[in-house]
């Protein structure tokens, strides 16, 4: 698969609200936030923001399918991303990577890889996002989906002897 920077965000856009707009997550694109940490007017690619806790939550997001000059880019964005004075990550997919690049994205509290598939269902290739966001929102269940909760039979078989 093949996308263009700006279909990519529209892909994990469509994902997103797929999957998370019924907890009242809302999705805004192109969003001026700041200044870059050289001084430059800053836009998020994808703001989120929950609108029953008005917690707010800024997407930076790359796509690389073959590799050229966009590795250099990412430190920087990393470093923007910490740098920004709100919570948020870089998403990223895409073939292009160099092996440093990766390894320095994947290493990263502030990256996140995330490459829904055309269900958009969640999923081992969106699992990275979705603990970013479950973690930033407070939803527990979407990191338990699935499991149920531990009960130790002996200890209640105990309680009763």
């Amino acid at each position: 698969m093949i996308l263009s920077s700006s279909a990519y965000t529209t892909l994990i856009a469509r994902y997103i609200a797929q999957t998370y707009q019924r907890r009242g997550l809302a999705i805004y694109r192109e969003v001026f936030a700041g200044k870059s940490i050289i001084g430059k007017n800053r836009r998020v690619d994808l703001l989120l923001v929950c609108e029953r806790t008005t917690q707010a939550y800024a997407l930076e997001c790359k796509y690389q399918s073959s590799q050229g000059t966009a590795d250099e880019k990412i430190p920087y964005a990393l470093e923007d991303i910490q740098a920004m004075r709100m919570s948020g990550c870089l998403v990223y997919a895409g073939e292009g990577w160099s092996e440093g690049v990766l390894h320095l994205l994947r290493a990263s509290a502030y990256a996140a890889y995330c490459l829904p598939p055309n269900s958009l269902a969640p999923g081992e290739a969106t699992r990275e996002l979705d603990h970013l966001l479950a973690m930033h929102f407070g939803w527990w269940d979407v990191l338990t989906r699935g499991k149920q909760p531990f009960i130790d039979a002996r200890a209640e078989r105990m309680e009763f002897d």
